[in-house]
């Protein structure tokens, strides 16, 4: 009964969410719906057990800033958001998911159809653009959803939209820790798992608190393979400093680099 209560919360709160959109926003200053957004999604976050916190926030950037950061599962997006509203690039399916893909469309959401070569460049472009209008963005360059334990590999074509925009990046990095203090995969959306599935897994895993480590942000490159290899071992480095431990001296790791201009598959952004 504790799961059923607790989905029927969030499903009001979601309900919630459109009805700001719809009635708030038009009337409402940009600085203004950045902090709702930024208020409904901490209260998302307590209504799914969880609590946030974040380091290094004296780093951040807050405007034509590329945001990268590794990903674990469907609610980094509102941990990001409770953090600093910032409108994410997302595969095209999300926007016909229900109540969801609504919001996600009403809140500057960038969807690509992935399979569409020339919709990636059609993606860089917009970026770009937005970028260099002093716009924020975010995107997950590793591509899909891990457990969280250790990241993917980087895809640099995903740091074009910075080097044309001639704007600094910003890594952040995730990690979720459960109520004893050890970092916890109750919220990994991965594999064969259903929304369903993971959401019962992060409800029971409750409580659980949020880390996001703001890190230092990389300056404008002409290299998107160098962007993406120093975002990587910022994150990594990150990661270590989270968990407690001595980050060993990490070297920037090759990036996966598709020269064909695809962007790839990417699970729930």
């Amino acid at each position: 009964m504790r799961l059923v209560g607790a989905k029927l919360r969030l499903v009001v709160h979601l309900l919630h969410g459109m009805w700001i959109v719809a009635t708030r926003f038009p009337r409402a200053s940009a600085e203004a719906r950045r902090e709702m957004n930024r208020a409904w999604s901490l209260k998302m976050l307590r209504l799914a057990g969880m609590r946030l916190v974040v380091h290094n926030d004296e780093a951040r950037l807050d405007a034509g800033v590329l945001v990268v950061g590794n990903h674990i599962s469907w609610i980094d997006i509102y941990v990001i958001n409770a953090w600093r509203p910032t409108p994410f690039v997302s595969k095209a399916e999300i926007r016909n998911w229900p109540v969801v893909g609504w919001l996600a469309q009403q809140l500057g959401t960038v969807f690509i159809q992935r399979e569409k070569r020339s919709d990636a460049k059609r993606i860089m472009h917009e970026l770009a653009n937005r970028l260099m209008a002093g716009e924020m963005m975010c995107v997950f360059p590793e591509g899909t959803t891990s457990s969280g334990e250790k990241l993917l590999p980087f895809h640099a074509n995903l740091f074009q939209a910075a080097v044309s925009a001639s704007c600094p990046v910003q890594p952040v990095c995730l990690m979720y820790e459960d109520a004893r203090g050890r970092q916890s995969t109750a919220p990994a959306y991965i594999d064969d798992m259903t929304l369903g599935d993971s959401l019962d897994l992060l409800l029971r895993g409750a409580p659980l608190t949020a880390h996001l480590y703001v890190c230092e942000a990389l300056a404008p490159g002409a290299n998107r393979r160098l962007l993406a290899s120093e975002a990587q071992a910022a994150i990594e480095v990150a990661l270590h400093r989270m968990r407690g431990e001595a980050p060993a001296q990490v070297v920037a790791p090759a990036s996966v680099d598709t020269d064909d201009g695809t962007l790839p598959s990417q699970r729930t952004a």
